[in-house]
């Protein structure tokens, strides 16, 4: 034993002469500029001398003062702020697996329970006790915490398994958690890392947020209340969308994780030290409305999220995400890690109509939630600043109206760049009375509801064109704006939002994403005191609920839809919840016919919304699902080229890739997408593996119903599965054949059909995609 000591004593002796001294005295370099980089360290490394892994880290590899965060639940490693050559340095050292810098990412906002199928006292509300046992972890901007969405009245004691703080800081104590806000922290070192080394030359701006956990956006109020927030009676917006205002779980338990800050994003090292302690405080759901924002996707190994959120699920922890709202562009979708449960948008059947009245007596539908003195019907001139050829004045830029034209008028600005919002507070002081907000050709027909700071109204891209035509066309053009309030019973709904992320999955076509949809347009949700309803400084008002859109607002829906599921069934994995949402999603709309496009008006496609729109009162019993394990995951990542070594930077342990490479289209995915070679000629063919678990009855016969994509052949080896009470899994086999003569892929480059199994209760269904890819170079 004295032997052993002596000799890893000399071992740390020996890094410490030939590695650390190296790095303490790296000052000297031509690069001194200090960033934040991410460690992935091989824990079973730790020489046994030290105690700790911070010991380790701060003894060996780099200065305490340099240390951010440490990492010991989802992921082993550190963060620090060092100059690149130290990075470089560090990055030498045989226990490190791998180094990325600290990055920025953005909320997915655009700045509800009824249409997803809960019902109150039946099905899964009352099945799985509103969800009250399980502790929904929302990783965001924080909390208002006396929100009535938050109070704990009647909710029994916390679960005994809860290890969380209730973190105090600014504007915020430890009574400010309670028996429904179990958990709050707030984690800000790496964001006051980036602002200048040790926090200097920037840092938390203390004149508009609170260094607590407590909420200065409003994005994570808003969020946490849609997952699991109190019934709340008599709720709206200034009037709009009156009514009873609940999250999707009322009576599950919340833990907060501020890692976002107001007008600064949300930094990598912050976002992973969140999810390591949500999972070390025992949540299990994790809700993460944040993704990269620079239409990027990184490959996993250097993605914190898709890293964090491995840790979790492998432990058991359900991970939703929101898609991005890069849409409708194709390969939009972010959040792309197949252990993720990633999600787009679609509207409900509510909207907020406004009109746009034409002299010539021509009516245009629009959206608004400006809630102030009404127009009255007066007439005013109508401008198009964007008339004089300047793209700054026809987006209604800061600064870029000249009052002389606009005073007293009704502006059209066009949509992008600046906030929606932002640009009716151009126009208003500018002296205009009113803004028309056009959608360009991206935007499509795709329409939000803003609360605005002056008379406004958003119309869609043809809208927008026929209002400027008529200026065109007529010196004296007038019009008025008229305010609708609240509509409900709308049909179509849903509809894919035009602003939702969609596929392809740019990272691994072979996994379909966007998962599904859930509602994210125009919800209302808990807000925070902080901020008016625009989130904009001038913006004085206050409201206790607030209306927002985006693919933010949809993915809080799939985490509390995952902690009534959880309730119901304890036993279930992360894949089982996500499979039971997917295999019995809607495909149609509440006119009971395919679900559309809200940007084109056409048919949308499974590259929009996955599998669907969330229905919960299916998803509750869905018969089979398709469950995935960690080893399938480790399969995954060997099967698309990581090496063992990146692999463990993923999963914290060493892993072996088999001898044969697996193919990656036979990851356990309640989805087919079929990849072939843009350069095959004649008839090929492609062979995929599928296991389901009977969670339905015991005995029970499911066959197969295919739907083959257009221009393909699709065939199941078995045609039914037996199922008894020895056998509860049971495998399949999926051939899809197609013939290049007579495949013919719609403008999204693939073609779409679905497999369903039934067994005359349940109908478990499953897209199937059949697509071309280029071969590699």
């Amino acid at each position: 034993m004295a032997s052993h000591l002596l000799h890893t004593f000399l071992l740390c002796l020996f890094f410490f002469f030939n590695f650390k001294f190296p790095v303490k005295t790296l000052f000297v370099s031509a690069d001194q500029t200090v960033k934040t980089y991410i460690f992935r360290v091989d824990s079973h490394s730790k020489p046994s001398i030290f105690p700790t892994h911070y010991h380790w880290y701060s003894s060996e590899f780099t200065d305490p003062l340099n240390i951010l965060h440490v990492y010991e639940t989802v992921f082993h490693g550190f963060s620090a702020s060092l100059t690149p050559s130290q990075a470089a340095s560090v990055l030498q050292h045989p226990s490190i697996l791998a180094t990325f810098e600290d990055r920025r990412r953005q909320l997915h906002t655009t700045r509800s329970p009824q249409f997803l199928g809960l019902r109150n006292q039946q099905g899964l509300w009352s099945y799985s006790d509103y969800g009250s046992d399980v502790i929904i972890g929302v990783v965001d901007t924080g909390v208002w915490p006396e929100r009535r969405s938050f109070s704990d009245r009647n909710l029994g004691p916390v679960p005994a398994r809860w290890k969380g703080i209730c973190e105090a800081g600014v504007k915020f104590t430890v009574k400010n958690c309670n028996r429904k806000l179990v958990g709050a922290r707030f984690f800000s070192k790496g964001h006051e890392a980036a602002s200048g080394f040790g926090g200097m030359g920037g840092g938390i701006n203390e004149t508009v947020e609170f260094r607590s956990p407590r909420d200065a956006d409003g994005h994570g109020t808003h969020t946490a209340s849609t997952a699991a927030g109190k019934h709340a009676f008599q709720a709206s917006m200034e009037g709009y969308a009156s009514g009873v205002a609940k999250g999707v779980a009322p009576k599950a338990r919340l833990a907060v994780y501020k890692v976002c800050w107001k007008n600064s994003g949300c930094f990598d090292s912050d976002i992973l030290a969140a999810f390591d302690a949500a999972v070390s405080d025992g949540v299990d759901v994790i809700s993460i409305s944040i993704g990269g924002g620079d239409g990027i996707s990184s490959p996993y190994y250097l993605d914190p999220i898709a890293i964090g959120a491995y840790g979790a699920v492998s432990r058991g922890v359900f991970v939703s995400c929101s898609a991005g709202n890069d849409g409708p562009n194709g390969m939009s979708v972010t959040n792309l890690a197949p252990w993720l449960t990633t999600v787009g948008a679609g509207t409900i059947d509510r909207d907020f109509p406004a009109d746009v009245i034409l002299a010539d007596g021509r009516k245009i539908a629009g959206v608004s939630l400006y809630a102030g003195q009404p127009l009255n019907g007066k007439m005013y001139p109508l401008v198009y600043p964007g008339r004089s050829g300047l793209l700054s004045a026809s987006l209604c830029m800061e600064n870029s109206l000249d009052p002389n034209l606009v005073k007293g008028k009704i502006v059209i600005c066009d949509r992008g760049s600046n906030p929606r919002v932002a640009k009716g507070l151009v126009v208003k002081k500018a002296g205009g009375v009113g803004m028309i907000l056009a959608n360009g050709i991206s935007n499509g027909e795709g329409l939000v509801g803003d609360a605005h700071l002056l008379p406004a109204c958003a119309v869609g891209a043809d809208e927008g064109d026929a209002i400027k035509s008529y200026i065109t066309s007529n010196s004296l053009a007038t019009a008025t704006i008229n305010f609708r309030g609240t509509l409900l019973g709308i049909k179509p709904a849903p509809v894919v939002a035009s602003f939702s992320g969609r596929g392809p999955n740019g990272l691994n076509p072979e996994i379909l994403k966007p998962d599904l949809i859930a509602p994210g347009v125009n919800i209302l949700a808990a807000w925070t005191d902080a901020v008016g309803p625009t989130g904009l400084d001038s913006d004085k008002r206050k409201t206790e609920f607030n209306i927002l859109s985006g693919t933010s607002m949809a993915c809080p829906h799939v985490s509390g839809a995952a902690a009534l599921l959880k309730s119901a069934h304890p036993d279930w994995s992360p894949a089982a919840i996500r499979s039971a949402m997917m295999t019995t999603a809607n495909i149609v709309d509440n006119q009971l016919k395919p679900m559309t496009d809200e940007s084109t008006a056409k048919q949308s496609t499974s590259y929009d919304f996955g599998a669907g729109q969330l229905n919960l009162d299916r998803a509750m019993d869905p018969g089979l699902v398709y469950d995935i394990t960690n080893a399938d995951y480790v399969s995954f990542l060997c099967s698309i080229g990581y090496g063992p070594r990146t692999i463990q930077v993923i999963t914290r342990t060493p892993v072996k890739c088999p001898m044969k490479k697996p193919l990656p289209e036979n990851l356990n995915y309640p989805s087919i997408v079929a990849s072939f070679s843009s350069s095959s000629m004649g008839v090929t063919s492609k062979t995929f593996l599928r296991t389901v678990t009977n969670v339905g009855e015991r005995n029970a016969v499911y066959r197969v119903k295919v739907e083959p994509p257009k221009g393909a052949t699709v065939s199941v080896k078995p045609w039914n599965l037996v199922f008894s009470e020895g056998k509860r899994k049971l495998s399949y086999l999926v051939t899809v054949t197609v013939d290049s003569k007579n495949l013919e892929l719609d403008e999204s480059g693939a073609v779409f059909g679905s497999l369903s199994w039934m067994d005359g209760k349940h109908v478990v269904r499953s897209p199937i995609l059949v697509t071309q890819i280029d071969p590699p170079l």
